[in-house]
């Protein structure tokens, strides 16, 4: 029986959003503390059970620190970079190493959250 599992990765970062009427506040230059959880759903293995051991997930932990955490975010992404496009910029981009990743999360505030799940 599948399961799945998560883990949180928090990082801060200014960004800002393009396209929007005049006067919207997401247009001015502003910032966030940024939460990714990420999603794997599989069978567990192993002796352990693991359907993923956390320690493996290093990878996206090394690469939200190194490339986003404390950066600018519209200088990071070749697009508006909402909780919308980036949620799925990040499930494509460790889709191919994490098999088993099922869904991205993200949220720029303890109220707002984007979740991507392809179908």
């Amino acid at each position: 029986m599948k399961r799945t599992i998560s883990k949180e990765f928090h990082f801060s970062a200014s960004h800002q959003l393009f396209g929007l009427e005049e006067g919207h506040p997401c247009g001015r230059l502003h910032g966030h503390n940024y939460i990714v959880k990420v999603f794997l759903t599989g069978e567990p293995k192993g002796p352990a059970g693991f359907v993923e051991d956390y320690r493996n997930l290093d990878p996206i932990k090394k690469w939200i620190d190194d490339v986003l955490d404390h950066k600018h975010l519209n200088d990071v992404f070749p697009f508006n970079p909402s909780v919308e496009h980036m949620s799925k910029y990040i499930y494509d981009k460790f889709k191919e190493q994490f098999p088993e990743l099922s869904a991205i999360e993200m949220s720029e505030t303890p109220k707002t959250n984007c979740r991507y799940e392809p179908n």
